[in-house]
């Protein structure tokens, strides 16, 4: 019987070291198409103050940057007002998309460069492999740890009907520079939330189904890691350049494999709630022993640590129909779900599990 392997792409090229944030002029311009075809910079409006970062970015031209907040989570229907903002501005493609900023940032930035090559709405390619067309050229600089989006070859976005990534392989940057200077200054919630982040991918991926030595060997990097920055006793800068190293391989650890049921259960609380990825995961987290007794352990040995206190009671006032809104989501997921429990998960996962689960958070 031949076998039919993943033919992953993976990001052709990345810088990683304090400062080299300081090369993005040089590493782009052999990049820009001509003078006429801008950079449009993508960045969390959390920066729109911070001029020393501001001034290291390398406007030339007509390139500019347009500051997005991340309050909420990326949607399908603000990837398609920036692709129509950046079309009506010009009447020629940018030389590229350049996101700055969390998970949130890089996938919009991901998703823009898709959409600006492929035609309708975002919401069209919600799912694995829709996109047809290669995107134009992509940067991702993160400037907090733990999402694995800059490795990914997904974007996170909240359509009408689903929460769901465009998942392909033209998604992953073309350039990523990991410049763990960036991270200084995020608040110490958001910094544990984030981190939980790469921490529960780990798990999820070493404990699931697809587990091969590929992923393996990415994930159990990563775990460690994790466990260094989170329990250890590392200095400021060690801790941020091994955490954004930890956010790499996380993320790689599930390109082959794939994530599971925190990811499943906090997809339908995002879906509905709006509530932050990081955060979502950690509030589902809290609540899987049953699912990974280990991880769970871990997880909660390290919130103690950091005195960290995970939102409560967020679902204890939602209707039937809530709930049911949340679990559809979340059963949608089938992948992780087979990931997580096996192929004959629907006989294991039932509605009433997930609404008791939810009803704790």
């Amino acid at each position: 019987m031949s076998m039919n392997f993943k033919n992953f792409p993976m990001v052709s090229k990345v810088v990683f070291g304090r400062g080299s944030f300081t090369q993005l002029g040089e590493i782009m311009a052999p990049m820009r198409l001509n003078e006429h075809a801008p950079f449009i910079y993508l960045v969390d409006d959390v920066f729109e103050n911070n001029s020393a970062l501001i001034a290291k970015i390398p406007l030339l031209y007509s390139d500019q940057i347009i500051y997005i907040s991340t309050e909420e989570e990326p949607k399908t229907s603000q990837v398609d007002q920036l692709v129509e903002t950046i079309i009506l501005g010009s009447s020629i493609l940018p030389s590229g998309i350049i996101g700055i900023g969390g998970g949130s940032l890089l996938d919009l930035a991901k998703a823009v460069a898709l959409m600006l090559t492929n035609n309708g709405s975002s919401e069209d390619y919600q799912g694995w492999d829709l996109i047809k067309n290669k995107g134009i050229y992509h940067v991702g600089i993160p400037t907090i740890s733990g999402t694995g989006a800059e490795v990914s070859r997904t974007t996170i976005l909240t359509g009408p009907t689903m929460k769901l990534g465009l998942n392909s392989d033209f998604t992953p940057f073309d350039q990523v520079i990991l410049d763990p200077q960036l991270t200084e200054g995020v608040s110490k919630e958001q910094w544990f939330y984030t981190g939980m982040d790469c921490f529960i991918h780990c798990i999820e991926s070493l404990n699931g189904e697809y587990i091969n030595s590929f992923s393996k060997t990415y994930g159990e990097t990563a775990l460690e890691l994790c466990k260094e920055v989170f329990l250890g006793s590392l200095n400021s800068e060690e801790c941020q350049d091994k955490l954004m190293m930890a956010s790499w391989h996380g993320g790689m650890s599930i390109a082959y494999s794939q994530v599971g049921v925190a990811h499943a259960m906090s997809y339908g609380m995002s879906f509905l709630l709006g509530t932050k990825h990081g955060i979502g995961n950690c509030i589902v987290f809290d609540h899987l022993k049953d699912f990974y007794p280990e991880g769970v352990k871990l997880f909660k040995e390290m919130k103690r640590k950091h005195d960290i206190h995970i939102p409560k009671g967020i679902c204890s006032n939602l209707t039937d129909k809530e709930f049911d809104i949340m679990i559809d989501v979340a059963m949608s997921l089938e992948p992780l779900w087979e990931n997580a429990i096996g192929k004959d998960w629907k006989t294991k996962i039932t509605r009433p599990l997930l609404k008791d689960l939810y009803s704790k958070m």
